[in-house]
């Protein structure tokens, strides 16, 4: 597999990914109006570990979209499609998305103060 096809392969599943994990963000919100049963509930299986790392997939999934979605309105323009720009821009796209994820999972504990 090259890069260029794996990339496009996990913008795919990275799409995908955010819709499911808006509908959690959706129970999330409907449980906080429900009242303090169903938001204990709900912040019970979200705050568990399988929980948080559904939400760390999330958030990854976020950011890779997010990023080589710029990436594609570049292309968009006509920008970026030499050979050697593309490939350096795919891995500019895999370094950002991680980047991004853990700084804003760092920024949400150190708000938090869990440290």
């Amino acid at each position: 597999p090259q890069l260029t096809s794996v990339l496009s392969i996990l913008h795919r599943i990275a799409g995908v990914a955010l819709a499911v994990g808006t509908l959690v963000l959706l129970w999330w919100l409907i449980s906080a109006a429900a009242g303090p049963g169903p938001f204990a509930a709900a912040e019970a299986v979200i705050s568990s570990g399988a929980g948080r790392a559904l939400l760390f997939g999330w958030t990854l999934a976020l950011f890779y979209h997010l990023c080589n979605g710029i990436r594609h309105l570049f292309w968009d323009v006509g920008w970026g499609f030499e050979l050697p720009v593309v490939y350096a821009s795919g891995w500019g796209v895999l370094g950002a998305t991680l980047a991004l994820t853990l700084g804003a999972w760092w920024w949400g504990y150190a708000a938090m103060g869990a440290w």
